[in-house]
């Protein structure tokens, strides 16, 4: 049973709508369930009959595309919104065309809404044949931003994760079984979508076993030997996951020629709740104490505060051979660049070469963010802060 909430605003909503009012179309990107279709829905009711929805997943909205040409001249006036456009690649120069007529009877912008759930497929064919006529945006599971006061309390996003049916279900039991089913249908269906047909239970150890090294540095040999399969083919495996927007790669800082640096990227799965059902842990007992409890949480902060960096914002982790480390280091656009340490204890304290590693990254800004309630200086450079403050400080810099 899932208690539904219409009053979760997303933050991706004004983005997206500011992106139509300057492109012909925009790409909105998301993992499957995330809230694309809610959130195209919802753009689509504000422009009453000037938008028309339609799912390529549905038999009858592909029967209105057999001649696509004509089909989508036809809602020159509306904004045409194109779930799953991944199972019509060929859609794209239609679209082009039809983008070059209307910008010469001067419509610029608003035409089409794009949803697809892999990123580097849909950017890659869109990117090659819409140059110049699209943006993109993406559309994560919920955020704590994203949540109002009454359900912000306690740490159920955290534990449950960030899928809308996964957080509000009824109680631990009905979300587990949700997330479960969820990690079932996509190795089960939607995987074998995007790529060589992949065994299903191969692919969920895999799964697993990133689940099992949150926030560790990405070792192909052990987990290819792990699988009895090969390097290429971790890599090949990892590549997919991170193309459907479940798994995150965290590249290493890569700017200090002088230092010895680590060069694999840390592996986090994108949400913290599909990472403890892959575990098997069901509700928050379970995961405090599993050792995967002080990862998970480092993961969930470092996608809250991603998804709230401006746009252009690029992110790191630092670490070299001498020990200097940063969790998260963030390059906004600008001169800006914020080291991040992420601690899960009510008594933060600054590892030992946080502060080495901030130098050597130039860092303005020094953070230790911890899931308390009090924001406090550590040291005259440093301020431990609550993970919801420097969300909310991240989101006004944008």
């Amino acid at each position: 049973m899932v208690r539904r909430n219409p009053l979760i605003a997303r933050s991706a909503q004004p983005q997206v709508e500011a992106l139509l009012r300057q492109f012909p179309a925009v790409a909105l990107l998301g993992p499957r369930q995330a809230g694309k279709t809610t959130l195209a829905r919802a753009l689509a009711r504000a422009r009453g009959r000037a938008a028309v929805y339609l799912d390529l997943e549905m038999p009858s909205d592909l029967a209105r595309l057999a001649d696509p040409e004509h089909y989508l001249a036809s809602q020159e006036g509306a904004l045409v919104i194109l779930d799953e456009i991944h199972r019509l690649p060929g859609l794209f120069q239609v679209l082009r065309g039809l983008i070059d007529r209307g910008r010469a009877k001067g419509r610029r912008a608003g035409r089409f809404l794009l949803l697809g759930s892999a990123s580097i497929d849909l950017l890659r064919q869109s990117s090659e044949t819409l140059a110049g006529r699209i943006a993109y945006a993406e559309l994560t599971a919920l955020l704590e931003r994203e949540l109002p006061p009454q359900r912000a309390k306690g740490e159920s996003l955290w534990v449950r994760g960030g899928f809308p049916d996964s957080f509000l279900a009824a109680n631990d039991a009905a979300s587990f079984e949700w997330r479960q089913a969820f990690v079932r249908t996509y190795l089960q269906r939607d995987i074998p979508q995007f790529g060589p047909r992949i065994p299903a239970e191969t692919l969920r150890r895999f799964w697993t076993m990133l689940a099992h090294e949150q926030g560790q540095l990405i070792n192909h040999s052990r987990i290819a030997a792990g699988l009895a399969v090969s390097g290429q083919t971790v890599t090949r495996y990892l590549d997919l996951l991170t193309d459907l927007l479940l798994v995150r790669q965290l590249r290493p800082w890569s700017r200090n020629a002088g230092k010895r640096l680590v060069r694999s990227p840390k592996v986090y799965v994108r949400d913290s709740g599909i990472a403890h059902a892959l575990l098997g842990l069901r509700r928050r007992d379970d995961v405090l104490a599993h050792p995967v409890a002080g990862p998970s949480w480092e993961g969930y902060a470092i996608e809250n505060l991603c998804a709230a960096a401006p746009r252009g914002t690029e992110a790191w982790f630092y670490r070299t051979s001498a020990g200097a480390e940063i969790d998260l280091v963030l390059q906004l656009p600008g001169t800006r660049v914020f080291a991040i340490e992420i601690k899960r204890s009510l008594a933060p304290v600054r590892s030992k070469g946080f502060n080495v590693g901030s130098d050597d990254v130039g860092a303005t800004h020094r953070y230790v963010v911890y899931p308390g309630t009090e924001t406090f200086d550590l040291d005259r450079r440093t301020i431990a802060i609550p993970l919801s403050a420097l969300v909310a400080a991240m989101a006004k810099k944008q």
